[in-house]
């Protein structure tokens, strides 16, 4: 399997004699293209940074795991509840993407502004982190 990421005429003309020597050598091809710009290095390092966070605002501010997600038992937020029950729903709806892996880079701050949005009725705010909190 072979992963391209083709952003020139000149990385296209690559990609197509590899694609015609596979073609060749193989006489069955199964491709898969993606558009656009997968998050960035510095934008993954940032979601865990900002689930991290605010799943600490919310612990301090009284709230666990039933106030948002689910009844039962009361369950301190972490980074991983924040990232899979407040982050990900959110990110389907505005992106219809499932996977963090899979939003563009520009989508990540319409994804960041609904959930802020809503986590501001509740009198709680965290700034999306700037590279000096990633490093």
């Amino acid at each position: 399997m072979s992963e391209a990421i083709i952003n020139s005429r000149e990385s296209l003309a690559a990609y197509k004699v590899f694609l015609d020597a596979q073609c060749e050598k193989h006489k069955h091809l199964r491709l898969t293209v993606k558009t656009g710009k997968q998050r960035s290095q510095t934008q993954n390092a940032a979601l865990h940074l900002f689930c991290s966070q605010l799943a600490k605002a919310l612990n301090s501010g009284g709230y666990d795991f039933r106030t948002f997600v689910k009844e039962g038992y009361p369950v301190p937020f972490n980074e991983m509840l924040v990232k899979d029950f407040i982050w990900r729903p959110i990110q389907e709806a505005v992106t219809g993407k499932v996977s963090t892996t899979k939003p563009e880079r520009g989508e990540y701050s319409q994804i960041y502004d609904v959930l802020n949005l809503k986590i501001a009725e509740y009198g709680i705010h965290v700034p999306w982190p700037s590279q000096e909190q990633n490093q």
